[in-house]
């Protein structure tokens, strides 16, 4: 059994604002948060890199800037480099290879990258192993047995599944222990659980950060309102806080992946008090991040 959840945030550059006010309060206020979990991880890339895919990318921030922030804090950043079409152009790109290089320097916990494209994996690991690698979950894994060879291949470090795999227990409880301390689930998609066009939607986005044109819109049910967190708790693939304690620990899987790229610092900083915060202390954080620091979330 697995007594710590690890969670991966996100918004490394974007956020990088309220990540500078939440984790003094995460280290000095240690009572405030669950003794259970920590932060593992944030995530993201400076705007405009030709390797990003996920999400198409915001923040002004730079990257000696957040990497000075998560060192100072012991947590590892992860850049998003999951663009699923690349071609062999594109690996000489001077900004990704600028920001791929700050990232490998040596510093107190290691950086990873976050990847798709088996080209990109494959330059990766002979231009910067000082880097760990991520299995992205834009590879829409949804078919068990594609999942589990992905688990098993030793280049990753972990492996986010497509969150509707999220509640298959008995195909996830047939790994191994070192193979669930792999696997990092994605918490709160709010992507329409039947969804057929998740694929097209991440290459849409992989093309527009190549600069090409794209004009595909999702026609999932309920997709043109947008993020909607309480839509998110009635997906059937949602990992709530109760999950996480009662199923998933003591499955013994630890990792956990909250999306929330381009949906604005208030709607993250509600991730952040659902998953991190006791309820009793959630007034206090939110005080500290609104009221004491006159910071305008919305």
């Amino acid at each position: 059994m697995k007594h710590t959840a690890c969670y991966h945030l996100p918004g490394l550059f974007e956020f990088y604002e309220l990540y500078l006010l939440f984790l003094p309060l995460f280290r000095e206020h240690r009572e405030y948060f669950y003794d259970w979990c920590e932060i593992g991880s944030i995530y993201g890339a400076p705007p405009d890199c030709i390797w990003g895919g996920g999400r198409v990318e915001a923040g002004e921030h730079s990257p000696a800037e957040v990497l000075a922030l998560t060192q100072e804090y012991g947590i590892s950043a992860r850049l998003t480099f999951s663009n699923s079409l690349l071609r062999p152009e594109h690996l000489s790109d001077r900004k990704c290879n600028a920001v791929c290089q700050q990232f490998a320097q040596r510093g107190t916990v290691q950086n990873g990258v976050i990847v798709h494209s088996e080209l990109l994996l494959n330059y990766l690991q002979q231009h910067y192993p000082e880097l760990y690698l991520v299995s992205s979950t834009t590879k829409v894994l949804t078919d068990l047995q594609a999942f589990q060879a992905e688990v098993r291949r030793p280049e990753f470090r972990y492996v986010v599944p497509d969150f509707r795999l999220n509640k298959s227990f008995d195909a996830l409880d047939t790994l191994s222990q070192p193979e669930k301390d792999k696997v990092e689930f994605l918490c709160n998609e709010c992507c329409w659980f039947g969804c057929t066009e998740r694929r097209r939607c991440y290459e849409a986005v992989s093309r527009k950060n190549l600069g090409e044109v794209c004009e595909h819109r999702c026609t999932a049910p309920g997709a043109q309102e947008g993020y909607r967190f309480s839509k998110a708790m009635e997906n059937p693939g949602f990992i709530g806080t109760a999950d996480i304690r009662e199923r998933y620990l003591p499955l013994g899987f630890s990792n956990f992946k909250l999306e929330g790229r381009g949906l604005g610092s208030a709607l993250v900083l509600e991730f952040l008090l659902y998953y991190l915060t006791r309820p009793e202390y959630q007034i206090h954080v939110r005080e500290a991040i609104y009221l004491d620091n006159m910071l305008d979330l919305f």
